[in-house]
């Protein structure tokens, strides 16, 4: 179901419940579609199945090679979060 920006707005229950029965809920802003309602399970597996770059990358066969990884991926210490290093 479609549904425009003020009439979700005003319907929200009414979105919301549908979503939670398993049907998508499409929210749309002068005839285009700007965003979709969907039940909390299906956006969680989306988000499972998601994986990160750094996960992606070294997941191709011989994309990156164990010796290049080390050196273009570091750990940041103070942040503790992985960047990629531009030499």
């Amino acid at each position: 179901m479609a549904w425009q920006v003020q009439e979700a707005k005003q319907r929200f229950s009414e979105v919301l419940r549908a979503a939670e029965h398993g049907a998508p809920q499409v929210v749309t802003r002068r005839g285009e579609e700007v965003a979709a309602v969907i039940d909390i399970e299906t956006y969680r597996r989306l988000q499972r199945s998601r994986p990160n770059l750094v996960d992606y990358l070294f997941s191709k066969p011989g994309l990156l090679e164990d010796d290049e990884s080390d050196e273009l991926f570091a750990r940041s210490p103070e942040s503790n979060v992985d960047r990629v290093v531009f030499d």
